[in-house]
């Protein structure tokens, strides 16, 4: 249930010291391997649901999900599944998942960053039960980019879905809740199903949104009704008491989720914004594109020797 409305303790509206590990995280919207359909963050997504109609409790979810997660932002691709395949323990394996969480995850909350490593040790993993058919149509469901009604929109290719984005502010709702005093389950279920009325609904934005008028309302309410009718009790009735937080900041849950939902929308545009602005130098001498090694005084040679850059 969600918690009692508590201001936080510092009296600023959200905790800077996260940002970037936040904006690290984003990245896993865009982040593919070859044999996996996807990004990882669409298929945790994916994930996240198999676990919840499985029966896997709401909160061991959003724990498990947000601390694997946070494991990738570095690792990527290089979990569990991949580890083990390849000849590791599952001890073996946990270490090199811990050894990324620990990377990223110093300013995390003390109390929840030991709850979270603590669900990268070897244990049986949950049961995972049928997809709902909202799944893959919010992970095939564009979102709109910039638009602002009276203006053209603004499109960024590649544009990310509606399944990523769920998943990122699930993900950050959790690392932000202990700031708000809120309830991690319940935000990370919220976020979650957020946008269940896009698995239906395409978007096209605030811009959309505003020419709709009266009807956006009722075109909401069924959409996100068709895509409730595919859980079963107990989940159902969970994921409709996560969504009341959702219309307003009354709750510490509504601002939790509130704050990851702003921060995600905008990162993802500055994501584009930041590749745009980087220069060849900065690969060059901050990135070290090309990185120290035996070869390295003839690699600077060639380039230099071929006026590149």
């Amino acid at each position: 249930m969600p918690s009692e409305n508590h201001p936080s303790q510092s009296g600023a509206a959200a905790p800077e010291a996260l940002r970037d590990l936040l904006v690290e995280m984003n990245d896993l919207k865009r982040v593919r391997s070859a044999g996996r359909t996807g990004s990882i963050a669409e298929r945790l997504f994916a994930q996240g649901w198999g676990l919840l109609t499985g029966g896997t409790p709401p909160e061991d979810v959003a724990l498990d999900i947000t601390a694997t997660t946070l494991a990738a932002t570095r690792l990527c691709d290089l979990d569990a599944a991949f580890l083990t395949a390849a000849g590791l323990s599952e001890e073996a394996a946990s270490a090199v998942l811990v050894a990324g969480f620990d990377a990223v995850t110093g300013d995390l909350d003390l109390d929840l960053r030991a709850r979270l490593r603590a669900r990268l040790a070897p244990r049986p993993a949950g049961n995972p039960g049928p997809l709902p058919g909202f799944v893959g149509a919010l992970a095939q469901q564009p979102r709109a980019g910039v638009t602002c009604p009276g203006r053209a929109r603004i499109l960024l290719e590649p544009p990310e879905n509606h399944a990523e984005h769920c998943l990122i502010v699930a993900a950050y709702g959790v690392c932000l809740s202990p700031f708000y005093r809120a309830d991690p389950g319940t935000v990370f279920l919220a976020a979650m199903a957020h946008h269940f009325h896009n698995a239906a609904m395409p978007d096209a934005g605030f811009t959309g949104e505003m020419l709709l008028g009266d009807h956006l309302g009722p075109i909401m309410a069924t959409t996100t009704a068709w895509a409730l009718a595919e859980l079963s009790e107990p989940l159902r009735g969970q994921v409709e008491r996560a969504r009341a937080v959702l219309p307003d900041d009354a709750t510490a849950e509504g601002r939790a989720f509130h704050a990851a939902d702003c921060i995600d929308r905008v990162l993802q545009i500055a994501q584009h914004l930041r590749g745009a602005s980087t220069t060849m130098g900065m690969v060059l001498d901050e990135w070290e594109l090309v990185h120290a090694g035996p070869v390295k005084g003839f690699h600077d040679r060639v380039l230099a020797d071929m006026r590149i850059p």
